[in-house]
């Protein structure tokens, strides 16, 4: 209870945490958790909406969501329906990040070019946003 008072779990991540804490068979864990999921405790559905809002609003990218989400035990469609459900322009966002990490001036030379290009996939942005936001700043694609 003590986890879940703090944030949201996946209930893969509550399974984790509490087989690395407790002595118990994953028989008694599954049931544990699926009285926490009947009680309204538990919810993979609740965990990646909030997991969603909160990743995006530090300015990571759909890509990078996903990929966490998945690590984190959560099913595709939940996923989908996730990023579906929150109403962000990844396109905007991209921009955004790019602006607050290196200005609103556009790259000099294909160097910097380039590692914008990099900051912006390893924050999790797909291509299509990346040249987006790159080219929001004045540059040619």
């Amino acid at each position: 209870m003590d986890a879940l008072a703090r944030r949201e779990h996946s209930r893969y991540e509550l399974m984790s945490r509490l087989s690395e804490r407790f002595d118990l068979d994953r028989e008694e864990l599954e049931l544990v958790l699926d009285k926490l999921e009947q009680d309204g405790l538990l919810s993979d559905r609740r965990f990646a909406e909030s997991f969603v809002r909160y990743r995006a609003g530090r300015g990571q990218g759909r890509v990078r969501i996903r990929y966490d989400l998945r690590a984190r035990g959560v099913g595709d469609e939940l996923v989908s329906s996730a990023l579906q459900s929150e109403s962000v322009d990844w396109y905007a966002l991209a921009a955004d990040v790019l602006v607050r990490r290196f200005g609103s001036a556009a790259p000099d030379n294909y160097p910097e070019r380039a590692k914008r290009m990099r900051f912006l996939q390893q924050r999790g942005f797909s291509s299509d946003e990346i040249q987006a936001a790159l080219e929001s700043l004045g540059e040619e694609g």
